[in-house]
């Protein structure tokens, strides 16, 4: 089968879903930067100077400006291996039961994690918001691993 059938909308519904829910992950992902920018100035709490001119009180850290970064940080380390390792899942012409298992349960996961982490709910439910996120990561690169074997 040709690499563009592979990755159209028409022609291949695993794509469709990877396309959908790849989106649907970035966007929560850079929702979570411009929470954290929110948070920054809502709080008044700058990282470099510059940002605020001649108000050095303003260069802090703040509890509740930290825990949106980090969440968004995580995010930033667990999202792009998914993008990356779903198109590859992609190539590999799974099922569509099975690929849409897989990218629907990453994105639950990654949703799990920003609410358990930003409520704070308690552990271990962040915890496991991540570690579901990152098995199908790893099952979906062993697929491809095993795909790409001679």
């Amino acid at each position: 089968m040709a690499a563009s059938i592979f990755l159209s909308f028409s022609d291949n519904p695993v794509f469709k879903q990877y396309a959908t829910y790849a989106a649907v992950v970035t966007l929560k992902m850079m929702f979570l930067s411009a929470w954290t920018a929110k948070h920054r100035i809502s709080q008044r709490v700058f990282i470099n100077s510059e940002d605020t001119p001649g108000k050095p009180q303003y260069v802090r850290r703040d509890d509740s400006v930290e825990r949106v970064r980090r969440c968004h940080r995580n995010d930033l380390e667990n999202i792009p291996p998914f993008l990356v390792l779903g198109l590859l899942y992609v190539l590999t012409g799974p099922s569509v039961s099975a690929a849409s298992w897989h990218f629907r349960i990453f994105a639950a996961s990654r949703f799990l994690h920003t609410v358990a982490y930003l409520t704070p709910l308690p552990q271990p439910s962040r915890a496991l918001g991540f570690t579901v996120g990152l098995i199908i990561n790893v099952s979906m690169a062993v697929q491809v691993i095993m795909s790409g074997q001679l």
